[in-house]
Parts: C-alpha cells; sequence; structure tokens
C-alpha cells in the first residue's frame, strides 16, 4: 500500500464500521461490568456466607449459573461488536455422573468454567473502567478541538477587561482568572484544529488496542478451555466409534446370517439327500454332489469376501500399495493407483486408510457416471494424504445421513479430516488426511 492508501486509510478509519462498533463495545462495556461484578461480589459473599447452613451450597450453584448466563451474555456482545466468534464452553451436563438436582448443583461447583466466568466479571470491571476513562477522554477531547472554530465564539464578552473573559481558548489557567495563555489567534486555532484532529485519528486505534485486551479476556476466560474442548471431542469420538463398530458388527452378522450360513445349512441339506440316494440312484447322488461342490466353492468365496471386508490378509502382508492395487481392479470403473510411502503407518491407520478408499470407490463405481478415476496416496509430515477423484457427473454431498457424511465422522474420530469438492458436472475430488503414526 503506497502513501495516498495509507493517507486514505488513516482518514477514513474514525467512520468505518469497524471503528464505529469497537467504540460501542469500549464504552458500552463499563455499564455491564459494573453489573456482572456486583453480582458475582454479591453472589460470592452470600453463597460463602451461607455455607455454614445447606442454603450455600445451592445458592452458590444458581450463582455460578446466572455467571454463565451473562458470560453468554459477553459473548453475544463481543460477536456481534468485535466479530469475534468464541465457541461455547462444555455444558455442565458433561460433569454430571446422575440426574437430579444434588447432580446438577456439584457438577456446576465442579466446573472450572462456571468460576472462570466469575474471574472474568471480577478482572473485567478495572479494565472497563480504564478502557472507557481512555477512550472518552480521548475522543471528548478530539472532537472538543476539531470543532474549536466552530464554538470559539462562546468565548466573545465585551466587558472581557472586568469579567477577565477572552475571545479564545484559555490554557494555564482556570476559567475567570487571569494569567495563563490564550489561544484566539487563526495560527493558534489553526494549531488547536489540528491537534483535535490528530486525536481523532489516533481514536480508531487506541480503541483498537484496548479491545484487543478484552478479546483476550473473552477467549481465555469465557470460552472453552483447550484439554475440557478436547477431553469432550475424544468423549464424542468415542461414542461415533462405538457406533461404527457396532454397525459393523451388524453387517457382518447379518452377511454371515444371510449369505454363507444360508449356504451352509442348504449344502448341508443337499449332502444329507445325496447320502441317501447314493444307493438307489447313484447318477442323482453324484449329480447333487457335484451341485454341492459348487455351492462349496460359492460359500467359501463369501467367507473371502467377508474376510477381505473385516481386514484383508493382502494388507497385512504387503501394505497400502498392493491393497489398493487389488481394490483398484475390483472396481467396475478403470481406477490408476499412486502411492509415494517409504514406510508403513501403524495397522490402525492402514485399516482406516484402505476401507475408506474402498467406500469412495464403491461410491463412483455406483453414482458417478465417470469414465475413470484416481488414486493418490502420499506422506506429507506427520500426515497421511488420500486423494480420490473421477471424472463423473459431480455434485456428491457430505450432508448429515450420507455415507461420505458417516466417512467424515470415522475419520473425525482419530483425528482426521475429510475434504469434498464436487461441483455440478464434475469432476469430483476427495481429499482426506490422516495422522502419520509409525509402526
Amino acid at each position: 500500500m503506497g502513501a495516498p492508501g495509507v493517507v486514505r486509510t488513516v482518514l477514513r478509519a474514525p467512520f468505518e464500521r469497524r471503528a464505529l462498533r469497537e467504540l460501542l463495545y469500549v464504552l458500552s462495556g463499563l455499564p455491564l461490568a459494573v453489573a456482572t461484578f456486583a453480582y458475582a461480589v454479591t453472589m460470592l459473599f452470600v453463597g460463602a456466607g451461607l455455607l455454614i447452613t445447606f442454603l450455600g451450597v445451592p445458592v452458590l450453584a444458581a450463582g455460578l449459573a446466572g455467571a454463565r448466563g451473562l458470560g453468554r451474555l459477553e459473548r453475544a456482545r463481543a460477536r456481534g461488536l468485535l466479530g469475534l466468534d468464541v465457541a461455547e464452553p462444555e455444558p455442565v451436563r458433561a460433569l454430571q455422573r446422575s440426574r437430579g438436582p444434588m447432580a446438577w448443583m456439584g457438577a456446576t461447583l465442579r466446573s472450572g468454567v462456571s468460576w472462570r466466568h466469575v474471574l472474568y466479571a471480577l478482572l473485567h470491571l478495572p479494565w472497563a473502567m480504564l478502557s472507557f476513562t481512555a477512550t472518552a477522554l480521548v475522543v471528548f477531547h478530539g472532537w472538543l478541538l476539531l470543532l474549536f472554530p466552530a464554538w470559539q465564539w462562546l468565548f466573545h464578552n465585551r466587558d472581557r477587561d472586568a469579567l477577565q473573559f477572552h475571545d479564545g481558548l484559555q490554557i494555564g489557567a482556570r476559567s475567570g482568572q487571569g494569567g495563563g495563555e490564550v489561544l484566539d489567534t487563526p495560527p493558534e486555532v489553526l494549531v488547536v484544529t489540528v491537534v483535535g484532529l490528530l486525536l481523532v485519528l489516533l481514536t480508531p486505534w487506541l480503541v483498537r488496542g484496548l479491545s484487543r485486551v478484552d478479546r483476550l479476556l473473552v477467549v481465555g476466560l469465557l470460552g472453552p478451555s483447550r484439554l475440557a474442548t478436547r477431553v469432550w471431542e475424544l468423549e464424542s469420538d468415542r461414542g461415533a466409534v462405538v457406533d461404527t463398530a457396532a454397525a459393523d458388527l451388524r453387517r457382518i452378522e447379518r452377511d454371515l446370517h444371510d449369505g454363507a450360513q444360508a449356504r451352509l445349512v442348504a449344502l448341508a441339506m443337499d449332502l444329507g439327500l445325496a447320502k441317501e440316494k447314493l444307493l438307489e440312484d447313484p447318477e442323482a447322488a453324484a449329480k447333487m454332489v457335484d451341485e454341492a461342490h459348487g455351492e462349496v466353492k460359492l460359500a467359501l468365496q463369501e467367507l473371502r469376501d467377508l474376510a477381505r471386508g473385516i481386514h484383508p490378509a493382502i494388507l497385512t502382508d504387503r501394505g497400502l500399495g498392493p491393497a489398493l492395487s487389488a481394490l483398484a481392479a475390483r472396481c467396475t470403473v478403470p481406477v490408476t493407483v499412486t502411492t509415494d510411502l517409504t514406510e508403513r503407518p501403524v495397522a490402525a491407520i492402514e485399516g482406516i486408510t484402505y476401507f475408506t478408499v474402498s467406500e469412495l470407490l464403491q461410491n463412483v463405481s455406483k453414482h458417478s457416471g465417470a469414465t475413470r478415476a484416481g488414486v493418490e496416496l502420499w506422506r506429507g509430515k506427520d500426515r497421511l494424504m488420500l486423494q480420490v477423484s473421477d471424472d463423473g457427473k459431480g455434485g456428491a454431498s457430505a450432508e448429515a445421513g450420507s455415507g461420505l457424511a458417516g466417512l467424515a465422522e470415522r475419520l473425525d474420530a482419530v483425528d482426521g479430516l475429510l475434504v469434498l469438492d464436487s461441483p455440478r458436472g464434475g469432476p469430483t475430488t476427495v481429499t482426506a488426511e490422516l495422522p502419520w503414526r509409525d509402526q
């Protein structure tokens, strides 16, 4: 940005929406800080004083819940005026081991988030007083001096020798007394105006600097802590993993019951009939045994497919490159596989990568209408990168309830990431990241 651009930015700054919102945030912070400080101090004193009786516990718990409500208001104010989007902290129910008012009170008192809201109420008041005072003084004196030529006439008085009034701004002495310096000449008026202009231009940068401290307070004390957020994410991911494992077990049970098991039962019945006909009609028995032999081959193939769906042997023995090539060979669309791995990750990451590619290639076969597809796999520092693309019709969606959404949840359970790019008309590119963990 050149010098003209810098000048335009500085001159526009006091009138930009951002500057006005930040100014409103700082000026409105003091009355709210007074109210929240008074609430927090009153709640703490009353609750602590009543701890000698049973009433102290519910009073403190209710007070902490109220502090969280005030914190929600502060987050909304920061979101609306500062554009600071702070996530909601973990709820109290996350700490409850049972239901009922006693469990809620215990969880509220144990919640570090609740006490951080109280700490914010106590710390915000002195800072709000400082920032309000500094901002109000700069804004008031800036505009007062900038507009001095417009209200200078207020000092005019014909009997100024008797009343000690002057046709200008008097500094260095009390109003109505002699001495000091009177600013009434055009050069002096110009200097006053320039000083006022500088203060006005300085105001948005001063307010922005003061509001940065407010941002730190809101994020640090009213937002979720990193550790608590991580624990919450792990608990949520654990639920997703459990649900996925249960769904896989149901799928395996269904495949065994409807596939190999039913075929083996029919095979046992056919062999029993063949045994009975062996002496009466050897030719019919031989034909039945031949049919049973074909059923055995089909049952073995189904069991191999089922085992491959659980964990393919080629993946364990030879790694991702050959395993993905085998997947590509079974796809109905020609697939090019490119792998650039000098070593193998842990078996769990290999398995997740394999089944991710398997599901994506199934989508290509069933829904894409593509004529060719590609699979690329490489390592980027501490991440395993995977990309599956096709030249199909596009329009794939990762909305809730879709197969891609479920795949994204499973990747998220191991700190992975799924990114979909599928415009209407194609092509479609799915990029996945997984953490690299050495064996």
